[in-house]
């Protein structure tokens, strides 16, 4: 498909609905309340629903039931919160078949929600500011993969798809040769058509092509490429996939000892699902 038939299918996405708008132009503040949050959050209740979702997963370890949104604020925090609020959305407004890649829109949440989780249980270790910034793109840097999904399904590539992954090729390389763009390139055009904060679009942009990232960014595209090879969508948390992702968190000079704590952690909280 060509570059222009993907701008197309983008540009006819539906806007991004009012508590969205409302959100990001809060998440921007320098000082943010929670009660505030809470105001524009009440509005929607497909946020409410996804957020005690979430809050009450096995991924957090809550000792209590989370029954309202209120305390869900509390315990997460504030831009944890926006990032399942804005992440949820998101998803829902792309939602489209992912069977190349051998999952459904349940098992992608799953995988984002790690991929935040993780986010915050190990960055946070080493740089609070920077976890903070970091949830939100950790959550949504595979949206992309929805329109890719739909491309492929539509083009009958779908098992070509699978077989080239199969046989050890990697993800991005297939979408890249299979569309033409890789699922973090379509995510940034996504975010883009609907006006997202170019922070947030060039810390994701180039997670599949490191090269290309600025200077200024390429610690926060590195740290998101190990995210989201340990919490890969087909197969989150698995040997194979966190032995890739502590191999790139140590070619990238990052924190290795702290990555493999945090996945443990992590592991641990699942066993209890």
């Amino acid at each position: 498909m060509s570059s222009v038939s993907i701008l197309e299918k983008i540009e006819s996405l539906p806007p991004l609905p009012k508590t969205i708008a409302e959100i990001e132009e809060f998440r921007r503040k320098s000082e943010k309340e929670a009660f505030e949050l809470l105001q524009i959050i009440e509005k929607d209740a497909l946020i409410i629903s996804t957020l005690l979702k979430i809050s009450n997963s096995a991924m957090f370890g809550f000792r209590s039931k989370v029954e309202t949104p209120s305390r869900a604020i509390n315990l997460l925090g504030i831009n944890f919160t926006i990032s399942i609020a804005i992440g949820g959305t998101v998803q829902n407004l792309l939602m489209a078949n992912l069977e190349p890649y051998g999952i459904n829109s349940d098992d992608f949440m799953k995988a984002s929600n790690l991929s935040s989780t993780l986010t915050h249980l190990w960055v946070s270790k080493f740089d609070y500011d920077l976890k903070e910034e970091l949830l939100l793109p950790a959550l949504l840097q595979e949206a992309g993969k929805f329109i890719l999904a739909d491309i492929i399904t539509s083009d009958k590539k779908t098992e070509e798809f699978k077989s080239k992954v199969a046989s050890g090729e990697e993800a991005t390389a297939v979408e890249k040769e299979l569309v033409g763009l890789s699922s973090s390139e379509i995510t940034a055009k996504i975010f883009r058509h609907w006006k997202l904060s170019d922070n947030l679009i060039n810390v994701i942009e180039f997670v599949d092509d490191i090269s290309k990232c600025d200077d200024s960014v390429k610690q926060k595209a590195q740290i998101l490429d190990v995210i989201k090879t340990a919490c890969n969508v087909s197969d989150p948390l698995s040997d194979e996939n966190v032995e890739k992702a502590v191999a790139k968190a140590t070619a990238y000079g990052l924190h290795t000892k702290s990555l493999e704590k945090a996945i443990e952690t992590l592991q641990d909280r699942l066993l209890d699902e």
